[in-house]
């Protein structure tokens, strides 16, 4: 082989090896990027009972009415009692209301918790909007202490009218709370106020 012919092989070569490179280190990225963009995907579309955040309520209420359910699972090492105050609430869309989660820690130290949530039937989640919720933020509770967490929602009245949730009568909204892999506390303009109960 002469030296001009090595010289195409290892151009050729390292122009292989370097996009072999890109395509690990694009993998990857994508890897890392793509929780955050399906979870923006499903707060876009309501897909899998995501919820939607909202700045303000309809104007219109409507007269039927919806019942709303709540659910609350404590994830195991969180060492939280965490449960609803209310068990079922009915609204008429386009209503707004206040609900409360109570949470209490029953370890002797300081915890964070985080929580997940999801609504069921999963088709209804894009028709439930939050105006304030806990689960926007991380919440810590010292040592032994309870505080009560609101949620302010409303279902929107479209979902009287959208043939696919039409008939959707009865709503579930679960949270599950977890450990905080980070530090961090709530902001006051992400959630309403919590109130300690000790």
């Amino acid at each position: 082989m002469s030296g001009a012919t090595r010289l195409q092989h290892r151009r050729r070569n390292g122009a292989t090896v370097l996009l072999l490179v890109s395509v690990v280190v694009g993998m990857v990225g994508l890897s890392f990027a793509s929780v955050p963009l399906y979870r923006l995907f499903c707060q876009a579309t309501g897909l899998g009972g995501t919820t939607q955040r909202a700045v303000t309520t309809p104007s219109e209420t409507a007269a039927a009415v919806v019942r709303v359910r709540f659910d609350a699972e404590t994830a195991p090492g969180l060492g939280w009692e965490f449960r609803p105050l209310q068990s079922t609430v009915t609204v008429h869309p386009g209503e707004e209301r206040q609900i409360f989660y109570r949470a209490v820690n029953k370890t002797g130290e300081a915890v964070t918790g985080a929580a997940t949530y999801n609504v069921t039937p999963a088709k209804a989640g894009i028709y439930f909007d939050k105006l304030q919720c806990f689960c926007f933020t991380e919440q810590r509770l010292a040592a032994g202490e309870a505080v009560d967490m609101g949620v302010v929602f409303f279902v929107d009245p479209d979902i009287l009218t959208d043939p696919n949730t039409s008939d959707v009568r009865t709503i579930t909204l679960s949270y599950t709370m977890f450990r905080a892999h980070r530090p961090g506390g709530p902001t006051a303009s992400a959630a309403p106020p919590a109130h300690s109960v000790n």
